[in-house]
């Protein structure tokens, strides 16, 4: 297994690793959205990673892969980028982050339940009922009353995950033609423009105090971004994939940490059902693609 497998260790530090950067970079986020709106916030997202980004990309591979692409789907990735951060920083400003993350998790099935329209993927019975079952989940956390109830921040988190499972299908179909670099820096322009623009009218004046924390939200997802590439690029997505929700972990102790709460037991009854059905989900993809490459 280890030498069919020789950086499968390295893969799950760097994704661990990933999974953390991005945990910290969505703290800094909560914290910012608490001054600033959240296209305004979406904009610092954009912009503080973006020179850190632009720099990686034209070291490893020049200028010219980022002019040849294909600008429809990196528009509407852009637009959905920039929707699925505001919509998050909504959500996250009003919700704990491990509430939030419970409910993020749906975007896994999300992606594999849209693969079948976009990309004609097919997908088992055994796989939907997977689906359904975490939108049971979904439901668990949007519960009648308690912090996660049918509200506007907790739909405003589905929304970024429908644009999350969006853009990761079109990230399929863009990866058959165009960089990896290109994707990273037009997703970073796109977001920072178009938020940008949307933020001018409103934009609040930026405090000195928070210029450490857009630095560390430039810097964290920048990392986190290189991280889960690199994971990806070294070991199996079926090793990989399930490492996101260690997420959960960071989200309650960041929780702990900074705001002082924690979720209560329906939350973490909503997560788990959602996270054992991404997990079989997973597992059952893994199976799937082992039977059609013998």
């Amino acid at each position: 297994m280890t030498a069919a497998h020789p950086h499968r260790g390295r893969a799950i530090v760097t994704m661990l690793v990933a999974v953390l950067m991005f945990s910290l970079m969505d703290a800094l986020l909560k914290l910012l959205s608490d001054h600033y709106p959240p296209f305004q916030v979406a904009t610092l997202r954009g912009l503080s990673s973006l020179p850190f980004v632009l720099t990686w990309a034209l070291a490893s591979a020049g200028w010219r892969p980022l002019l040849r692409v294909r600008w429809p789907l990196h528009l509407l990735r852009g637009v959905l980028g920039v929707g699925m951060m505001a919509s998050f920083v909504y959500g996250v400003n009003r919700l704990p982050l491990s509430t939030t993350y419970s409910i993020f998790f749906i975007a896994p099935l999300l992606i594999t339940a849209l693969s079948v329209p976009i990309l004609g993927e097919r997908v088992g019975p055994r796989r939907w009922i997977a689906i359904g079952i975490g939108m049971l989940g979904v439901l668990v956390l949007l519960r009648p009353s308690g912090q996660g109830m049918l509200s506007l921040a907790a739909l405003a988190v589905l929304a970024a995950a429908f644009g999350y499972a969006v853009s990761a299908i079109t990230v399929r179909l863009l990866a058959r033609t165009d960089s990896t670099q290109a994707m990273m820096v037009w997703l970073m322009v796109m977001i920072t423009v178009g938020a940008g623009a949307l933020a001018w009218s409103g934009w609040v004046p930026l405090r000195s105090e928070d210029l450490w924390l857009i630095l560390g939200l430039g810097i964290a997802g920048t990392i986190g971004q290189y991280a889960v590439t690199e994971a990806f690029r070294l070991g199996e997505a079926s090793l990989i994939a399930p490492l996101e929700y260690t997420a959960l972990i960071w989200g309650v102790m960041l929780d702990l940490s900074l705001w002082g709460v924690l979720p209560d037991s329906v939350t973490w009854i909503g997560a788990a059902i959602i996270v054992a059905s991404g997990l079989y989900l997973m597992r059952r993809e893994s199976v799937h693609a082992e039977a059609e490459h013998p």
